[in-house]
């Protein structure tokens, strides 16, 4: 089970989790709530297609389950006007 602590970075407490295999997770979230449009800045890196191409590499080292097919089309998608991800939500424009 994760362990879970926080961190105090200037004004910004940061939720931080501590699994199994010794990885600290940082949260994203709550690392830019005080910037403004903080939720902004995480949707513009979501949509960015060098993260995709990131988080596609990271899945498939450490996700025996990743659909690698379901996340071509994905992949091939990012960048584009009509592409838009969120942390809830992937939408490929007319689809």
């Amino acid at each position: 089970m994760a362990k879970a602590r926080t961190i105090q970075v200037n004004d910004t407490r940061i939720n931080v989790l501590l699994n199994k295999d010794q990885n600290d997770y940082i949260c994203l979230t709550d690392m830019t709530k005080n910037f403004e449009d903080g939720a902004r800045l995480i949707e513009k890196w979501l949509n960015n297609k060098s993260t995709i191409d990131f988080m596609g590499v990271w899945e498939q080292l450490n996700n025996p389950n990743f659909k690698t097919p379901e996340f071509g089309g994905i992949r091939m998608e990012a960048g584009s006007n009509r592409f838009y991800m969120s942390v809830k939500l992937v939408w490929l424009g007319d689809e």
